[in-house]
Formats: C-alpha cells, sequence, structure tokens
C-alpha cells in the first residue's frame, strides 16, 4: 500500500474530453493505479464523458490543491489545456498519448502499465516547460489575458487579406511587416505551427522565444529567435478580421490599433519522462527523420565501414 508519504500517494487521471476511445484506457489506468495503492482522483470534465463509479472527482483547482501527480491521457492538445490549468500548482504531469504526433504525451498506450510503474517507483527524469503570458491591450483600454504553453498567433481572418503589424522587443522597434500573420513560440511550440512555417526547431532546454513570420509579403522577413527574458510587442495597424489565438485554444477577435504583449509567465510547466527519456531519439520517430544510430556505432578495430 502506497504511504501518505509518498511523492505520488495521490494522483489524478484526466482525458481527452468526449473522446469514443477514452474510456477504456482511463478504466485501465485507474485501476491499475488503485492496485499500487495510490489514491486516484477523477477529473470532474473527464468524468462526464468516462463516469468510473467508486472514484472521486474533483475540478480542475481541487487538483491541484489536493493531488500530487497528475497523468493525462490523450493527445498534445489535451496535455496543453491541463498543463496551463495546473502550472500554478507546480503539479508534475505525465502524458499517455491517445493522439497523432504526441510530443507532449510520450507514452504509449500499448506500453502504458510498465512504463507508469517504473516511473512511479522513481525511474524518471524531469523536465520544465516555459510558459508565455500574453496581454491584449485594447484600443478602449481593456485588457485580456491568457497563458500558452506552444504558441501565441496573430493572424489574417477567413475573410481578409494580409495584415500590417508592427513588431518591438522591450519597446525598441524591430520591423513593420505584411503577412498572414507571427506566430511567437516557446522551445515547445518549435515543433507546433511554427515547424510548418519554416521555423527552427529548438531545444526545449534553450531559454528563447521565436518569432516565425507565416507567409510574409517580403521574403527577407525571417524567422527569429531572442532571450526568453524579452517582452515582445505587436501592434495591429492595419487587417480586417484578425484575431489572436493562444495555443490554438483561446481566441480572440482583434481591431486595428490593438497591442498583444507577450512575455515569459511566472510559472513553468513540469514534465515528467521515463528514465531513458531522449528528445532528439522522439523527434527522430515522430518527425520520421533517418534512423541511423545502428549504423554510426563504431566497428572493431580493423574492420571497413
Amino acid at each position: 500500500m502506497t504511504s501518505p508519504g509518498h511523492p505520488f500517494a495521490t494522483i489524478a487521471l484526466i482525458g481527452r474530453y468526449a473522446s469514443p476511445g477514452i474510456a477504456d484506457p482511463v478504466a485501465r489506468l485507474a485501476a491499475f493505479l488503485a492496485a499500487r495503492g495510490h489514491r486516484v482522483i477523477l477529473d470532474a470534465e473527464t468524468a462526464e464523458f468516462t463516469p468510473l463509479p467508486g472514484y472521486p472527482t474533483a475540478s480542475t483547482a481541487d487538483i491541484g490543491a489536493h493531488a500530487t501527480l497528475a497523468i493525462v491521457v490523450g493527445g498534445d492538445g489535451t496535455m496543453l489545456s491541463i498543463a496551463r490549468q495546473l502550472a500554478p500548482f507546480d503539479i508534475p504531469l505525465i502524458g499517455v498519448n491517445q493522439g497523432r504526433l504526441g510530443f507532449l504525451t510520450d507514452i504509449a498506450l500499448s506500453d502504458m502499465e510498465p512504463a507508469l510503474s517504473a516511473m512511479l517507483d522513481g525511474a524518471y527524469v524531469e523536465e520544465t516547460r516555459t510558459l508565455l503570458d500574453t496581454k491584449l491591450l485594447r484600443g478602449d483600454g481593456q485588457c485580456e489575458r491568457s497563458l500558452a504553453l506552444n504558441d501565441v498567433v496573430v493572424n489574417r481572418g477567413a475573410l481578409g487579406g494580409m495584415i500590417d503589424c508592427a513588431v518591438t522587443i522591450d519597446e525598441r522597434f524591430v520591423y513593420a511587416m505584411r503577412a498572414d500573420g507571427l506566430i511567437v513560440a516557446t522551445p515547445t511550440g518549435s515543433t507546433a505551427y511554427a515547424l510548418s512555417a519554416q521555423g527552427p526547431i529548438v531545444d526545449p532546454g534553450v531559454p528563447a522565444i521565436l518569432l516565425v513570420p507565416v507567409a510574409p509579403h517580403a521574403l527577407s522577413n525571417r524567422p527569429i529567435a531572442v532571450r526568453d527574458s524579452a517582452v515582445v510587442t505587436i501592434t495591429l495597424l492595419r487587417g480586417k478580421d484578425a484575431g489572436l489565438h493562444s495555443d490554438g485554444q483561446a481566441h480572440y477577435a482583434l481591431s486595428e490599433g490593438d497591442r498583444v504583449v507577450v512575455g515569459l509567465a511566472a510559472h513553468r510547466v513540469r514534465l515528467l519522462h521515463p528514465k531513458d527519456h531522449d528528445h532528439f531519439a522522439m523527434l527522430r520517430r515522430k518527425l520520421h527523420w533517418a534512423e541511423t544510430p545502428d549504423q554510426l556505432r563504431p566497428t572493431r578495430a580493423g574492420a571497413e565501414t
């Protein structure tokens, strides 16, 4: 039986909302954890679609107050949402992949029990990921705020043409740009939308913020990386039907003259991975890079390669 003093005595389970295939893995996981002696709490929204009798439910705020670990079953979209909500509570997260690529949810469903068993016994590595804190300052003085783990995007709408915007870093003018949009991304988000816009892949441990234009009118507008302590301000100069999007999950309409101020958030996301986690091996696998490690191993002395 797990003792109350165990670092992971109380574990919250969070499943991909309204997913038809989520019931079985969540039920399996709950039974597995209970058999190990952990106290299991089911996220209230998950329980709406996947009720599991015998397990208490809790809101995200209550999970933050009482759980010592959260396990997310779903895709990266689910992890993005939960990570933003639980970051202020400093709760570590483990991701079980029920989605497609799964850059953040890196444990396969088929390997769920043995992988988690080892991790819960202490065989894991921990890393922290930065969040972006975004303030939308409107011309009438109103301010709206959001967090993003992947990226903040200012872009054209479905009906409008290109947008014109001015970019400053730490209140110093950098450039005016005409484009379909601008992505401000964390290193975590460098493998998301920013990657499809020809941005660089950045190791999560690099303290940087990326600015990646989307289809810029001038080819000289290139992706740039700045230190993560910088404050980036994007002012919409021209553009009908433009919008602001945080992690593709929070959306705001923009008007000409609105300012989007993006900086590092006070809280970070804690992720736990299996002991043998290798970021670049994960990239090779997810992005289908050439798998050649065996070919690169040294051969015996004098042998031809």
